[in-house]
């Protein structure tokens, strides 16, 4: 813990965790592989935040709400009348959006995969069969459980950076055109409903895909990693997304 004015829960996935971004936080559960250099943490160290971290790579909004992951508890129990900032990167999963990312990358770069990715993926859904709107709901439900659980908190939903150019596709994507399309409609789909979600909610709402939009992989600077990264995760952020991420909060936090 980082003793500092306020205290501070992050909650979120492997974008908040920091997947891949260097040293584990010692004690943390290995499986969620969250990181030190994870956006909170390094908003925690910008802002001298007192921080209890919770974010676990793979999370949906279930188990920030529910069950938990790797039979963790469940994030939101970390929550209390004392805590006076939230934040939560959450979502990706419970559509399919990196896991999609990730799935088309590695059947196109090695074509001797194919067959065994068969046996439990097999092409990624159209945008129209991802559910949407119980994402949606999903997102009222926890952010209404939030707030019971942290009334004085000011709470900060944080959506994902820009992965895909705005356009066509590059080298670093490993994707064909139609894929990439049809990625970033799901894109734009999950950033709009976490947005509205946020809105009725009455929380922040920190726009990382427009934050990031000159930032995709394969830009001249990147802030997320593509489909082969030398280090770090494909289609995750890179040290300096996660730190952009950090200061857009800090930013928002004045």
């Amino acid at each position: 813990m980082i003793e500092g004015r306020r205290r501070y829960v992050a909650l979120g996935s492997s974008f908040a965790a920091g997947l891949g971004l260097g040293p584990r936080i010692a004690g943390s559960p290995i499986a969620c592989q969250r990181s030190a250099n994870g956006y909170p943490q390094q908003l925690a160290r910008l802002c001298r935040l007192s921080i209890d971290d919770r974010s676990c790579s793979g999370a949906t909004v279930a188990h920030v709400i529910g069950s938990g992951r790797f039979r963790e508890a469940p994030q939101v129990d970390a929550l209390d009348a004392a805590t006076e900032l939230v934040t939560l990167s959450i979502g990706g999963n419970d559509v399919g959006y990196v896991g999609d990312l990730t799935m088309l990358a590695m059947r196109r770069r090695h074509a001797w995969l194919r067959p065994f990715l068969k046996l439990f993926w097999k092409d990624p859904r159209p945008a129209a069969a991802r559910d949407f709107d119980r994402l949606q709901g999903d997102l009222l439900a926890l952010l209404a459980e939030v707030r019971r659980r942290a009334p004085g908190a000011r709470i900060v939903v944080v959506s994902y950076p820009r992965i895909l150019p705005p356009t066509g596709t590059n080298a670093a994507v490993g994707l064909d055109e139609s894929e990439a399309a049809l990625m970033r409609e799901v894109a734009s789909r999950l950033d709009a409903v976490t947005r509205a979600a946020a809105e009725a909610a009455q929380a922040v709402f920190v726009d990382m895909a427009a934050i990031s939009a000159g930032h995709h992989a394969g830009s001249a600077e990147p802030w997320v990693h593509g489909a082969a990264p030398r280090e770090g995760l494909a289609f995750h952020p890179t040290l300096a997304g996660a730190a952009a991420t950090a200061r857009a909060v800090a930013q928002v936090l004045g």
